[in-house]
């Protein structure tokens, strides 16, 4: 797995939710953008993005604003969506 952490692989990987949520993210959005896609509570959500947060994996672009919050991809959290996106294709 060239360039992928297999530590935070691995991690995300024992996870369902984890992988089901980190699949959602592709560009700049919103928690609620993503609770609604993944299929997942709002509250879920959040919390598996703050994980994502603590692991280097999301980025929060706007972290002044309390509503609206913006989370992206770090270009290690996009190596490893891609790497679940092969496996499920």
């Amino acid at each position: 797995m060239e360039d992928v952490d297999v530590k935070e692989y691995s991690w995300i990987v024992r996870g369902k939710q984890r992988r089901d949520i980190i699949r959602h993210i592709d560009s700049l959005e919103t928690p609620t953008q993503i609770s609604q896609k993944a299929k997942y509570s709002l509250n879920h959500t959040s919390r598996v993005l703050n994980e994502f947060r603590e692991h280097g994996i999301v980025k929060l672009v706007n972290p002044d604003q309390k509503t609206g919050r913006l989370y992206t991809l770090t270009q290690k959290g996009k190596l490893i969506r891609d790497k679940l996106r092969e496996k499920t294709s």
